[in-house]
């Protein structure tokens, strides 16, 4: 018989210390012939990435030793920060910028100078030993420059830049002969998802650019993930079709390979993301984003035949391809994210790496439920439904659980419905926990995209308040103990939620946007227009920003708020947190602030992603009047008697 506790309060098997200490990132893998590498991002050692590599016999070894860490601050979100081809390995060190070359049996050494320059997103070229990459100067006064550099594999230094003139160059890759370049751009006021143009040009025996020209995409065409097959097609993802659908270049023309009502494509928010890759001159292994999930299939780009492959995942990124075989990270509602290999032959999946060595029965693990529900102007959102689940507990008869709301950051982005340990730590002790994709997530073509165009802080707002109604509604969710948490512009929706709208009764900022100005004044360049599409142009709309600016608006806060900040952020900076945190304490509002040193946009660290949950936890127990199970440790909330 399970023992009967109030919500909240069931003792669970999934600690925090757990999700910290028996958990890592798995991410950005790449083949190299048999060998294939990826990142490991470890908690317990300060966030480090680690680049890694498993050879062809099945032998591990890590390819950068501490203190390295494999990590480009490029755009500030990174990715694409290392490259390997032959055994030779380029990749960015975080603590200063500088891209390191490594060799079989050879220590890392420096390929290019000490200065104020990133790189990310590279690509050998072998035909004229040299790597070409995207490069992001920081030396000059004003905005970052960013262009497209090649470097010298021995000679090193800076770079000699190939293509310039625009704000922003993504996935510069080398034809299999040598002879062409693509990659894609875009300028201020787009952001990636908004337009970018795919651009193509001649490589000449000198290695300089000749003949570039737009062969695809525009202002209102987002072309994302360009890429060779072997016998030199171009192909690409395109949105023209109102969904990001896999193209190819037929001469001048852009040929949809497999036009279907599904995602192909998703937002560059990093380099080097993958969805699909070629597995030869007409064959091409892809991943897609459905209605039910994510889906990995094999496409015949001559015909577009579309083969499904059966595979027990729900979410599946950043595929690799190389000849017989498959790598990507994949996860399911009750599987935490893997990197795994498809044998193309027998169709059988090999586990590699788990991002988790923590095995929770099946009987603590709430599985995601797909749920549709209405909104604003007659329209429908979606969100992910986790109910309280614990084998050992139920609560009493006639209690409702308490409601966790989670607002996905981005804004433009997504929650998937695979297993998340930080999720099941809610649902084991009692929570339901609800992850709205709100309009303007991806996932849904670009007409769901667009609903958030000049209305950030609306439709996200409203679709997170109207989730939790539709709960309440159906009896799921006491609607007395309704709480909102977010990270970074999902911290925005929050703090906004609960200053225009009076549904919640508690929330939690995890390095969230209060003032909207001071984000379009201090924010870095990749988004430092990013506001003109969600809001207005500043400061031509400054009376609108400050409209939707929670900062402004403290009147409209009666309900406790927890905020979570990093000192180091330098995309959401400190004082956004300090200065609604002060807002509340004279207002008289119950506020607890927890900041953490050594901590940039995101927790790394450890140590202060368990202060972080242990922390919320507890705050909720105040403010809603249970006793969680277990020792955490505590926070000070002010003006709460």
């Amino acid at each position: 018989m399970n023992t009967i506790a109030p919500h909240g309060t069931w003792i669970s098997p999934i600690t925090a210390d757990d999700i910290v200490s028996r958990s890592i990132g798995i991410g950005s893998s790449a083949f190299d012939g048999d060998d294939l590498y990826w990142i490991e991002s470890r908690p317990d050692e300060g966030g480090r990435c680690v680049l890694v590599r498993r050879a062809a016999d099945g032998t591990t070894e890590e390819i950068t030793p501490a203190p390295f860490n494999v990590r480009t601050r490029a755009h500030e979100y990174g990715g694409g920060a290392y490259v390997a081809d032959g055994g030779t390995v380029l990749f960015s060190n975080f603590a200063d910028q500088r891209l390191y070359r490594v060799d079989p049996g050879r220590e890392p050494r420096p390929l290019t100078p000490e200065t104020q320059l990133r790189y990310a997103d590279g690509c050998f070229d072998r035909t004229r030993n040299r790597v070409v990459i995207v490069r992001e100067d920081h030396r000059g006064d004003g905005e970052a420059v960013n262009t497209i550099v090649a470097i010298d594999l021995d000679a090193g230094g800076e770079g000699e830049i190939l293509a310039e003139g625009h704000d922003f160059f993504a996935a510069p890759r080398v034809s299999p002969d040598g002879t062409k370049l693509c990659w894609f751009t875009w300028d201020h006021p787009r952001m990636p998802w908004d337009g970018t143009e795919l651009m193509l040009a001649d490589l000449e025996d000198d290695g300089s650019v000749a003949n570039a020209r737009v062969v695809a995409g525009g202002p209102e065409e987002s072309i994302v993930s360009p890429g060779w097959s072997p016998d030199g097609g171009l192909l690409f993802v395109s949105d023209r079709s109102g969904w990001w659908n896999l193209c190819r270049l037929d001469g001048e023309d852009v040929i949809p390979v497999c036009p279907l009502d599904a995602e192909f494509g998703q937002p560059h928010w990093v380099f080097g993301g993958s969805t699909w890759d070629s597995l030869g001159p007409d064959r091409i292994v892809a991943a897609r984003t459905t209605s039910e999930g994510q889906k990995l299939g094999i496409l015949d780009v001559s015909t577009g035949a579309l083969e499904d492959i059966d595979l027990p995942y729900t979410v599946i990124g950043g595929v690799r391809s190389t000849p017989g075989r498959v790598a990507f990270t994949a996860a399911s509602a009750t599987t935490a994210p893997a990197l795994v290999v498809l044998d193309l032959a027998t169709l059988e999946v090999t586990e590699i790496r788990r991002s988790t060595d923590l095995t929770v029965d099946p009987a603590y693990l709430s599985a995601a439920e797909a749920v549709e529900f209405p909104t604003e102007d007659g329209l429908t959102a979606h969100a992910y439904l986790y109910r309280p689940k614990n084998g050992d507990f139920e609560g009493p008869d006639g209690e409702l659980p308490p409601l966790l709301v989670k607002s996905h950051g981005g804004p433009t982005s997504a929650s998937g419905p695979a297993l998340s340990l930080a999720v099941q730590f809610w649902t084991s002790r009692g929570f339901a926990v609800l992850d709205v994709n709100y309009g303007g997530s991806t996932g849904y073509g670009r007409e769901y995209r667009e609903r958030l165009r000049g209305r950030w802080g609306i439709v996200d707002v409203d679709d997170c308040v109207n989730g939790a109604l539709h709960l309440v509604r159906e009896g799921i969710v006491d609607g007395n103990r309704t709480a909102i948490r977010g990270g970074s512009a999902g911290g925005y929706t929050t703090l906004a939620a609960l200053a225009f709208r009076d549904v919640f009764r508690a929330g939690a900022s995890h390095y969230g946007v209060s003032d909207l100005s001071a984000l379009a004044r201090d924010t870095h360049k990749f988004e430092s227009r990013y506001l003109d599409s969600m809001i207005g142009s500043w400061p031509e709309e400054k009376a609108l920003y400050e409209e939707r600016s929670p900062i402004h608006h403290v009147e409209g806060l009666d309900c406790p708020v927890i905020f979570f900040q990093g000192l180091e952020d330098r995309v959401v900076p400190p004082n956004q947190a300090e200065t609604m945190v002060a807002a509340l304490r004279e207002k008289g509002i119950p506020v607890a602030y927890v900041p953490f040193e050594g901590e940039q946009h995101g927790f790394r660290i450890a140590s202060n992603i368990k202060a972080a949950l242990e922390g919320e936890l507890y705050f909720y127990g105040r403010v809603f009047g249970f006793d969680p199970a277990g020792e955490l440790a505590g926070v000070p909330i002010e003006n709460l008697d």
